[in-house]
């Protein structure tokens, strides 16, 4: 279900990737579930930094993380941004289809980065590889991007799934016919394991309110040793 390319624990020490797939899920256009979890996650953000302020925001872990793997490609962290929309400008959460809008809540609440795929559309394995500047692919939007020499991404038998920076591939849309889905979870060098396995138990949850009966979870997940902890530094 989930391989890596060699090599890749060297570019990233310290990160870990998951991936969930479910199958039995439905995609409604909102579930009363997730839409109070989505309610819920807008006023524990205001509640938290609306006086707090955007400094503090920015310093709550993973976020420093992502944003030192997004500025080595000179880029800002998008769920920060979403985050201090929310929290500081008082927008709302974006709202879609009750599967994306559960991906939505829980990036936001873990400042995770997920990416969300409609499994009936892919050919697995998928497989964790690093960019070497020149694999292209279409964004949601249907824009040419480039996977990011050194970054990280995913794909599958067909192409790119997504990658950490230029984000997910219009390939395996998640579309309002889905029932069965693969969660994607980027945890750069600084998130780690514990956190990446939270967001994905809360993913899980939210997408058994959208099962109407019988729904099966797998999780896979890989992780590169730290560099300073395997020379013995401490």
């Amino acid at each position: 279900m989930l391989t890596t390319d060699p090599g890749w624990e060297q570019t990233a020490p310290g990160a870990a990737f998951g991936i969930l797939t479910t199958y039995g899920v439905r995609n409604p256009a909102s579930h009363p579930i997730v839409s109070a979890a989505a309610d819920q996650l807008e006023r524990d953000l205001r509640e938290r930094f609306g006086q707090a302020g955007r400094d503090a925001l920015r310093a709550t872990e993973p976020l420093p993380a992502y944003a030192a793997w997004y500025r080595r490609f000179g880029q800002r962290y998008h769920v920060m941004m979403q985050m201090e929309s929310v929290a500081l400008k008082g927008k709302p959460l974006p709202r879609s289809s009750a599967l994306v809008e559960a991906m939505f809540v829980v990036e936001l609440r873990y400042g995770m980065l997920l990416a969300a795929h409609d499994l009936g559309a892919l050919r697995l394995p998928v497989t964790l590889g690093v960019g070497d500047g020149n694999t292209a692919y279409r964004t949601l939007a249907g824009q040419p991007a480039t996977v990011k020499h050194g970054d990280l991404y995913a794909r599958d038998a067909d192409g790119v799934l997504s990658s950490i920076v230029a984000g997910p591939s219009d390939r395996g849309r998640i579309t309002p016919e889905t029932t069965s889905a693969l969660i994607c979870a980027y945890a750069p060098p600084g998130v780690g394991e514990t956190r990446l396995n939270a967001a994905l138990d809360e993913m899980a949850d939210l997408l058994r309110a959208l099962a109407p009966g019988e729904m099966s979870v797998a999780r896979f997940l890989v992780a590169a040793p730290n560099a300073a902890v395997e020379s013995g530094e401490r």
